[in-house]
């Protein structure tokens, strides 16, 4: 029986100790679930702070744009309608990248008609002088044939 007894005494101390690891395991385990948990707050943390950050970015440069519009004499807009299509097409842009693209683009169309406006006006400016030049010769030989007359 004391045989028993002391089988009985040595399982227990091996279950109390394999309690202890188990336990030691647990708040091992618990303590790594914490800080897993809390990086990953402070990484969502820092995620939400950076979206907000660049929906405040996508809506500095839309007023950005519209003041633009508001200052420039080509990017005035009388029409309605044209008003409208310009905010739909402003409410489409989601990033701060994709309203850069966009105003790139406007840039770029904006130049390339400015251009094209200083071309047509280079050409009006000929025109009138040419025309100016044929009208003065064509005066100019009335009044010969006149004085020869």
């Amino acid at each position: 029986m004391s045989n028993e007894i002391t089988q009985w005494l040595a399982q227990i101390k091996e279950l109390k100790q394999q309690l202890a690891e188990i336990q030691r395991d647990r708040n091992t385990a618990y303590e790594s679930a914490d800080n897993w948990r809390q990086l990953y707050n402070t990484e969502a943390q820092q995620r939400r702070a950076e979206a907000k950050l660049a929906q405040q970015q996508v809506e500095s440069l839309k007023v950005e744009l519209r003041q633009l519009q508001g200052e420039s004499p080509i990017l005035k807009v009388d029409d309605a309608a044209a008003a409208s299509a310009i905010e739909q097409e402003l409410a489409k842009l989601e990033t701060v990248e994709e309203l850069k693209a966009k105003l790139q683009e406007v840039m770029a169309e904006r130049d390339r008609l400015l251009e094209a406006l200083r071309n047509e006006q280079a050409n009006h400016a000929q025109t009138r002088k040419s025309l100016t030049a044929v009208i003065g010769d064509t005066i100019g030989q009335l009044t010969k044939e006149r004085g020869t007359k």
